[in-house]
């Protein structure tokens, strides 16, 4: 049924699912903006059309372009994650419109995306939830009383939103006002919907989430959790699966609320509900993402599952290919997301162009990326460059592996998160396997990584050569290419080798 795919979507997610196509022998269509006229993704598939009306038109959030360009094209949409692969009113415009769209039900996906909403549904489901509001609060004085009867601290969350964005930690009552005016403010910056809501905010709390998959016939499997405490303004930095923090005991009630609650609320494609837990183990239902999550490799290196592929085949109509008993389970894996950002200057963005990208290489190693040498990481955009999963027998060996991995991974033009990680890896609490969200802030020693980046001459060296091999570029490109009168062609052209051997 589904003859070409268009991944309504850029950077790395797009050639994610442009890959898994490829296998398939599905033709693929990429949209790109002016800004990412030269991105990979543009490159990569078979047709690519320009969405933007202007050169300063950087937006992806055009569902009557994408469904044009999906109709003309006999495409089905997948909308990777981020812009419109939330979005309730563009799922159900291709519904009616008969354009196939690759993920969930327009109507699961708006009653998750509320999130008060998914908390009626899954307390009705018999899932845990977090004290809190069953609505939106409509003002200040409203949230005063709401928080002084639940207790601080609290969490300030947007209804619309994912990601991070408006949410805030207010601990007592003289931080709620401001607190809130910046989360309403941010809500409706981001998801056009100021709308906010209280939840009790559980103190160090592990960060968990479970990998679902159904299909259209009631069908539904889990791919087991997916630790991911490691956080930075509330939105994961690494994950690994399975979480070291989770005992046996906890696992199996945990995949069974989750795989019992979406066959009650009628789930189909991929799907993760993300949970709360404290250090007593208990678990309370957070939010659920109704998309493929940025974190999907993790789950994919230890089940030999391709979630994309499986994505595909239930939204053409197909009933899952594996069981449960089907799913099993191998080693570890890691994952490290390399933002353009200064990890020395609270994670602040670094945009520019990538003068040198060498990608690491080897056994158990997985690179998502759509970036490469003389790409431009725009401030437009979210600032994720590349993912570097790692596998291992155990989570001792996929650790060895990222660390060697993340030693190969060298990106020159722009500052990275790689040396972050680097550090994240040789943590004692880290790698005791049991820690929480509040580790960067507690428990990592940012102070440590800058003395040891700016004691290490590595930086130096390559900088030092960067700029020799760009001097030696310039001299050869004013070199005389044409032969003088009489000069032998061989001999001409020798001169230009000699000038190319010297850098």
């Amino acid at each position: 049924m589904i003859k070409k795919v268009l991944v309504a979507n850029r950077g790395e997610i797009a050639m994610r699912i442009f890959r898994t196509c490829r296998v398939m022998n599905i033709p693929t269509v990429a949209v790109y903006t002016h800004v990412d006229r030269g991105a990979l993704h543009v490159r990569y598939a078979e047709e690519a059309y320009c969405i933007s009306e202007h050169e300063e038109d950087t937006s992806y959030l055009k569902p009557d372009l994408m469904l044009e360009i999906a109709k003309k094209t006999s495409s089905a949409i997948h909308p990777g994650y981020g812009f419109l692969s939330e979005n309730a009113d563009f799922a159900r415009r291709c519904e009616d419109e008969g354009v196939i769209f690759i993920g969930p039900s327009a109507d699961i996906i708006a009653k998750m995306g509320i999130k008060t909403e998914a908390r009626k549904i899954m307390h009705e489901a018999g899932v845990p939830i977090v004290p809190g509001t069953k609505d939106p609060v409509s003002d200040y004085d409203e949230a005063k009383k709401v928080a002084r009867k639940i207790g601080y601290p609290i969490m300030l969350k947007a209804l619309a939103g994912g990601g991070g964005k408006g949410m805030r930690l207010v601990r007592e009552e003289s931080e709620l006002e401001s607190a809130l005016r910046m989360s309403k403010s941010e809500a409706e910056n981001a998801f056009g919907n100021d709308a906010i809501y209280i939840e009790k905010y559980i103190e160090n709390p592990h960060h968990i989430e479970v990998q679902v998959l159904g299909d259209k016939y009631g069908n539904v499997i889990h791919l087991y959790e997916r630790e991911c405490s490691i956080q930075r303004r509330n939105q994961k930095v690494i994950e690994e699966a399975p979480s070291p923090f989770v005992t046996p005991q906890t696992r199996e009630k945990l995949l069974s609320v989750a795989v019992e609650a979406c066959k009650k609320i009628g789930y189909y494609s991929a799907g993760t509900l993300e949970f709360m837990m404290d250090k007593d183990q208990n678990f309370y239902f957070l939010e659920m993402n109704t998309r493929l999550q940025v974190e999907h490799p993790v789950t994919e290196e230890c089940t030999g599952v391709d979630l994309v592929r499986d994505m595909i085949l239930v939204a053409a109509g197909n009933r899952l290919p594996y069981k449960q008993e089907d799913i099993e389970f191998r080693g570890a894996a890691i994952e490290c997301r390399v933002y353009a950002e200064d990890p020395e200057n609270n994670f602040m963005p670094s945009p520019g162009i990538i003068t040198v990208r060498e990608a690491p290489e080897g056994r158990n190693i997985r690179l998502d990326s759509a970036a490469y040498a003389g790409f431009e990481v725009s401030l437009h955009y979210d600032p994720m460059i590349a993912k570097v999963t790692s596998w291992g027998r155990n989570r001792e060996s996929a650790i060895s592996n990222m660390r060697r991995s993340l030693r190969e991974y060298k990106i020159l033009g722009i500052k990275t998160t790689i040396p972050f990680h680097q550090r994240v890896l040789l943590n004692k609490t880290f790698l005791s396997g049991n820690y929480d969200t509040t580790f960067i802030d507690t428990k990592f020693d940012m102070e440590d990584l800058k003395l040891r980046r700016n004691s290490d001459p590595t930086v130096a060296i390559i900088a030092a050569a960067l700029k020799h091999f760009e001097e030696e570029k310039e001299a050869a490109a004013r070199a005389t290419t044409v032969p003088l009168v009489g000069e032998s062609l061989w001999k001409h052209y020798g001169k230009l080798q000699m000038l190319a051997n010297n850098f």
